[in-house]
């Protein structure tokens, strides 16, 4: 006996959530985090304001996963060790900061971030905590080799990390040298090696 119901109303069309994400970065890139509404990008998108309404509470949330989260959809690194594998997260995350977008969107959606606390949880839980959760595997490879101790803090580590690029790239608007998500990596692994 199935005992799930059926879903209500059409489903979801793929096509359209990629056309509302694209067109939300482009948005943000060309005109700015203010300048961008929702009307705007429906109007890009070739969809309804309630098309959006339905899959985001607004426009902080529609910009966060169109310009923060092009890196989660990428495969976990296996280079065969913990310093490669996270050399190439933080590869992405490097490229993801230094977007247009994401220097257009960051001063506008901290700012948002800090005003509203429901805001915050959400994105915590909805974004962030399903990313973590799906490096875990990366950390669970590394202890199997025997490079770092079952009880590394990996939440610590992981907004070491994502803190480090945060600030030299976003905030500090550091250029992002080829070498940097390297000399981060060496910096953290070397903290939390097994000696």
């Amino acid at each position: 006996m199935n005992s799930s119901l059926p879903s209500r109303g059409r489903p979801r069309d793929p096509r359209s959530h990629e056309a509302i994400i694209s067109a939300t970065a482009e948005l943000v890139a060309e005109a700015g985090y203010a300048a961008t509404s929702i009307g705007a990008v429906a109007a890009r998108a070739s969809v309804g304001k309630d098309t959006i309404y339905r899959r985001w509470s607004g426009k902080p949330e529609l910009v966060f996963e169109a310009v923060f989260t092009t890196t989660d959809h990428a495969p976990n690194p296996d280079t065969g060790s913990l310093t490669g594998d996270l050399t190439v997260l933080l590869q992405g995350l490097v490229e993801e900061f230094n977007a247009p977008a994401a220097a257009a969107a960051l001063p506008g959606l901290l700012a948002d971030f800090a005003a509203d606390p429901v805001l915050k949880a959400r994105i915590r839980s909805d974004f962030l905590a399903p990313s973590k959760e799906r490096l875990l595997i990366v950390f669970e490879r590394a202890v199997l080799r025997g490079e770092i101790a079952a009880d590394t803090p990996v939440d610590l580590v992981l907004d070491t990390l994502a803190g480090a690029v945060f600030f030299h790239v976003g905030l500090l608007a550091e250029p992002a040298t080829p070498q940097l998500a390297g000399q981060l990596t060496a910096v953290v692994a070397k903290g939390i090696e097994i000696r």
